[in-house]
């Protein structure tokens, strides 16, 4: 009995050192940017998709472009204290034909055309290039833009473009002033 007590007591004084022994140190990081900011995306609308549905071709071929598809960006918790205006870039590869036009993706299956990007205003704000200052608005901030498919002009003329299904990406990035 006596052997017994003496094993808890034992076990009792070592038990606070048995963790130490599988502790490997040093093995959680922490690191981040803490900034300021005016606003945040709104929660949900960090992507933006745009469906332009089907599309005939001939808009293509009597008119250059399509009707104009709007899209919008929302901001939430905007602090005009922090900053009145944002200017935004439309990052993505640009078409070759047609420069400043958003290129379709490889696996696109139509050809022939590109996707500008407009303001609200109709304005083309060509991609890689950052729009002009769009103002803040104290709480939530919506920044309207509008995109529309345009044609190769020897895609237009040869009556080339091919139709089917196509997609394309690009990323955008808020500057806030």
């Amino acid at each position: 009995m006596m052997n017994r007590q003496f094993k808890k007591l034992i076990f009792i004084l070592l038990l606070p050192y048995a963790g130490t022994v599988f502790a490997i140190p040093d093995n959680l990081h922490f690191h981040g940017i803490l900034v300021e900011e005016p606003c945040t995306i709104k929660p949900g609308d960090e992507s933006v998709r745009l469906d332009f549905g089907n599309v005939p071709d001939k808009n293509l071929y009597a008119y250059g472009r399509t009707v104009s598809e709007a899209f919008t960006i929302n901001l939430s918790e905007c602090d005009t204290s922090i900053g009145k205006s944002v200017n935004v870039t439309f990052f993505g590869t640009s078409n070759l034909v047609l420069p400043g036009y958003l290129a379709l993706q490889n696996n696109s299956s139509a050809t022939g055309f590109a996707i500008g990007i407009e303001d609200i205003d109709g304005t083309f704000l060509p991609v890689n290039t950052q729009s002009n200052k769009l103002s803040l608005q104290n709480g939530t901030t919506a920044l309207k833009f509008k995109a529309y498919l345009k044609g190769e002009p020897d895609a237009i003329s040869n009556r080339e473009i091919k139709r089917g299904p196509f997609n394309a990406i690009a990323t955008f990035k808020l500057d806030y002033e």
